[in-house]
């Protein structure tokens, strides 16, 4: 069973056990000991006695309590380690009046308590960033405004990683500010000041405490599951940073970085758009550092979300990272202002080609595929780097755009028109005349390439063709199915081949197309609605009329047939 004391600290009396009076008293000598000169020392040591004595007031909850070692132990970790005083000689060195103190060269982020308003981050951040904590109070409204409250977690995780000052020497590593004699006593006034104010309170503050109780429970769980998921958010960010960065670093290395959709941003890619000449290379360095930097934060984020306790990699390299990614960024766009100034013009070759289909003849139509590129050719935008027969890299692009029109000539006509931006009207117009494109007519069959290629050495930008197919009224159209894509068109390009009706037979009309072997339009036609306008044989109306009383959907395959043919014999024989 321990004594207990009755001591006189700070002018205040107080029950102390001996073990707790013991540690006490080595604790304030040991204090006396850190000061290697006398000068100051007492005055220090007394309001050292006062601190400990405000806060031995606030721990007890009566006067007849005894001070243990537990309440000492609190007390000093508030009051700090003696190390904390200790004071180089220099210090006491006799220095003129208006010589500047240089603040300490060591600045650590904590939380500022004292002046907090929730939980002290915002004046802590102020401290460290040396503005003012209304500022940075203003940002976090503003920021959380603007972000839909992402900030709000931000700021919580603040709250759970840094720490609190509560020592002397935290709050004066908190502030940069030099720990001596002067310093040392001008925290533990202010520390006692505060108490003071505090101690007349004590009763306000008694009750909020305990009506607080509930909810003080309450956020320690809550802070608890936050500090949780703070860690499983910190492996997140490892994890994929790590992972990005190895897919980074291959992707440049190999020539070959995803961009999703199946797509891949290769080396030939950039070869392709890159119409300003720059080098691959240095392309290839921009894109690593704008994308691996970012990264390289992340993955160091995470790893102080895990690890509380990670050192800084330092301002410098922060610094240094930091510039180099701006520089990247500005790079790039700058090269990016160049590329588009290569887009500036466009120019066009046009070809126009008799095809010899009149009034009276069918012509069918298909999208002729080619399988060393690709099956099931359809219309799209864009373009991709493929090899040749003769097993040489070229632009390979699909964008071709179909359109069917009506015209009063005798003949059917082709009109293609090349098209690609350029850096002028004359780089333009080269460039659409490098684009390698072909078709085929053969048995009132014109079968169009579904795709054009260009050298790699042209370069990509924005090829695409355009394929006006002109027709003569009263000539008969089929469509094969694998046309569908490239002509799907607005209303703006007047073009009459709907999408819908590939594999019918349409009678071409003024700016529109009649249905001849539709199911619901087969009944409704009438034998001269039908063909009067298309035919002028009478052997060929004739043969036609008796196919349509016979089986309607015949009618218009013999009509197609006798149209081709020059003879009934010929007909049979198909």
């Amino acid at each position: 069973m321990n004594k207990t004391l009755n001591i006189n600290l700070g002018g205040t009396f107080f029950h102390i056990d001996e073990d707790a009076f013991g540690k006490l008293s080595r604790y304030l000598e040991a204090i006396k000991r850190s000061f290697k000169d006398p000068n100051g020392r007492d005055e220090i040591i007394k309001d050292i006695e006062f601190r400990i004595a405000e806060l031995f007031s606030e721990k007890i909850k009566s006067p007849t309590q005894v001070i243990t070692l537990k309440e000492l132990d609190e007390v000093i970790a508030v009051m700090g380690q003696p190390e904390d005083y200790i004071i180089d000689e220099e210090i006491f060195e006799e220095t003129p009046p208006n010589a500047s103190k240089k603040p300490s060269s060591y600045k650590q982020l904590f939380r500022d308590v004292d002046n907090k308003f929730i939980a002290g981050v915002s004046s802590g951040l102020a401290h460290y960033l040396s503005i003012d904590a209304l500022w940075i109070r203003l940002a976090w409204i503003l920021l959380t405004i603007f972000s839909s409250g992402i900030f709000i977690v931000i700021y919580i995780i603040f709250w759970i990683l840094v720490p609190p000052a509560l020592t002397t020497s935290d709050k004066l590593k908190m502030t940069r500010e030099p720990i001596n004699i002067s310093n040392i006593e001008k925290k533990i006034k202010e520390g006692a000041s505060r108490i003071e104010k505090e101690v007349k309170n004590i009763d306000k503050k008694e009750l909020i405490n305990k009506s607080s109780g509930f909810f003080d429970a309450l956020a320690k769980v809550f802070k608890v599951l936050l500090l949780i998921l703070g860690k499983f958010i910190g492996i997140l960010f490892i994890f994929i940073a790590i992972t990005s960065l190895i897919a980074l670093t291959i992707g440049i290395f190999t020539g070959s970085l995803g961009l999703g959709n199946g797509n891949l941003l290769t080396i030939d890619y950039l070869h392709a758009v890159n119409a300003t000449g720059t080098p691959i290379w240095i392309l290839a360095s921009l894109i690593m550092v704008a994308i691996g930097i970012p990264l390289l934060g992340m993955f160091i984020l995470g790893l102080k979300l895990v690890f509380t306790n990670l050192k800084s990699i330092g301002t410098t390299a922060k610094i240094l990272l930091f510039v180099a990614w701006i520089a990247s960024l500005i790079a790039i766009g700058v090269f990016a202002v160049k590329q588009a100034s290569t887009m500036a013009y466009d120019g066009k070759v046009v070809v126009e080609e008799v095809i010899p289909i009149h009034p009276k003849d069918t012509l069918l139509l298909k999208i002729n595929e080619n399988s060393f590129f690709e099956h099931n050719m359809h219309r799209n935008n864009s373009f991709e780097i493929k090899l040749d027969s003769a097993d040489q890299k070229v632009i390979y692009s699909n964008n071709i755009r179909l359109i069917v029109r009506a015209t009063t000539d005798s003949v059917a006509k082709l009109y293609m028109e090349k098209k690609a931006g350029g850096t002028s009207f004359k780089d333009a117009k080269q460039r659409a005349n490098a684009m390698k494109y072909s078709y085929m007519f053969s048995n009132n069959t014109l079968a169009l390439n579904g795709y054009f290629t260009t050298d790699l050495s042209k370069k990509y930008n924005n090829q695409n063709i355009e394929i006006i197919l002109y027709l003569p009224k009263g000539s008969i159209l089929k469509a094969s199915e694998n046309t569908y894509s490239y002509h799907r068109n607005s209303s703006s390009y007047n073009d009459i081949l709907n999408n819908g009706d590939e594999e019918h037979f349409l009678l071409i009309k003024d700016k529109q197309t009649q249905c001849l072997d539709c199911p619901s339009n087969l009944k409704a036609q009438t034998k001269d609605d039908t063909f009067n306008n298309t035919s002028q044989d009478a052997d060929w109306k004739n043969e036609v009329e008796k196919a349509l009383n016979t089986n309607p959907e015949r009618a218009i395959k013999t009509n197609l047939e006798l149209k081709n043919t020059d003879s009934i014999t010929q007909k049979s024989s198909n």
